[in-house]
């Protein structure tokens, strides 16, 4: 089999960075999500990355212009008909995730893979919603999308040999690095992350320090690029409180207990960079 045109369901954060990287490396890319004004700020998200690249010498005017032309959009899921792949970022919830995947098992070809850029759920369960077990898989990309090299590739207890093979090699084509990891809740990447984040969150309910003075030890003690509050901030309190749920309630340890801050500031909306208040202010 091969792949020319890939769906992403989702144009968020995520979404938009797989759209792109897949279109600057050639490919056909259709974008969904549910209603036009968050294609348009995924569009927006997608060209102010090109430009960035591009003023950086990174990328030449033709390289943005192609990929820019690689990517279309669509608010009807019913449109990832001929897609030859599809990879859902939505949000990290399960029953939205699994109502994404009945609804592209009906519309989407036999032959279709269907992925899941999910960090925390577990894929055999997701495959379990569709009539094609086998052809489905995990990619999870890192945030930013278009910077980080990694992508963990989580197979289903029911995915086909050759949809994991297929699937490394397409991760290599787009300049990535494809990581085998089973499923489990969390992977690798989120079951050693989000717990670091949470505790950091319990250091800050408990008065053991300020957040700047948290994030300053991390990142001058530990070589941290980014201390784990700010980190949280950026990849959304309310999605970090999610995994941690999925770690807690997967593995049943003690250990994966959100801490009572973190649920109470995504209660008053306080979502880091995206509601422009986390630990920070944005």
């Amino acid at each position: 089999m091969q792949i020319k045109k890939v769906g992403v369901v989702g144009a968020g954060t995520m979404g938009n960075g797989i759209a792109q990287v897949f279109a600057a490396a050639g490919f056909s890319v259709l974008m969904h999500d549910i209603d036009e004004a968050s294609l348009q700020r995924g569009m927006n998200a997608i060209r102010k990355s090109l430009d960035r690249l591009w003023n950086k010498e990174k990328i030449t005017e033709l390289d943005k212009n192609e990929t820019l032309t690689n990517i279309q959009v669509t608010t009807q899921l019913e449109q990832m008909e001929d897609v030859d792949l599809v990879v859902e970022a939505a949000s990290e919830k399960y029953e939205i995730k699994s109502s994404i995947f009945r609804t592209l098992d009906q519309c989407c070809k036999p032959e279709a893979i269907l992925a899941s850029n999910t960090s925390s759920i577990s894929l055999t369960q997701l495959a379990g919603e569709t009539k094609r077990p086998q052809r489905v898989i995990g990619m999870h990309f890192m945030n930013p999308v278009p910077m980080m090299k990694l992508i963990e590739v989580i197979r289903a207890l029911q995915t086909d040999d050759e949809v994991n093979r297929l699937i490394h090699e397409l991760s290599k084509q787009i300049g990535k690095t494809p990581v085998a990891v089973n499923d489990s809740p969390g992977f690798i990447s989120n079951r050693i992350l989000l717990p670091m984040i949470n505790e950091a969150v319990f250091t800050l309910q408990e008065g053991i320090a300020s957040v700047k003075a948290i994030d300053e030890v991390m990142k001058l003690g530990m070589n941290h690029p980014m201390g784990p509050l700010a980190l949280a901030d950026l990849i959304g309190l309310d999605t970090c409180l999610s995994i941690m749920e999925v770690l807690h309630d997967g593995l049943g340890d003690s250990k994966y207990r959100p801490c009572p801050l973190l649920r109470r500031m995504v209660d008053a909306g306080y979502l880091g960079r995206k509601s422009a208040k986390g630990f920070y202010e944005y």
